[in-house]
């Protein structure tokens, strides 16, 4: 085999295990900055909930993935539902909102 064949051969190889290693990973994976971003998002609903005086901040959780913002917990009125949902909405990064919001 001659050297040029050798090289156009590993170049090769190299190239299919790169792709195949870029193909292994989950769609759940995320980058570290991703993540933080998504931590400052949750950051920052948290604060802009706590800031408004109908809504119960401390019995909501807020959970974020790329952007996307779910709110779980427990508020007082359908009212104070669609309050959380729109308080969230307004907050800079935040794609979409989820409602898992219970009445109690």
């Amino acid at each position: 085999m001659n050297l040029a064949r050798v090289l156009k051969l590993t170049v090769i190889s190299a190239m299919l295990v790169a792709l195949a290693a870029g193909c292994a990973s989950e769609p759940t994976d995320r980058r570290i900055g991703v993540a933080i971003e998504d931590t400052a998002i949750s950051a920052r609903v948290k604060a802009a909930l706590a800031g408004d005086p109908d809504v119960k901040a401390r019995d909501v959780q807020v959970e974020t993935f790329r952007g996307v913002v779910q709110l779980s917990g427990f508020v007082d009125s359908p009212e104070n539902v669609q309050r959380a949902l729109d308080v969230a909405r307004r907050v800079n990064g935040v794609r979409e909102v989820k409602n898992a919001l219970i009445v109690k």
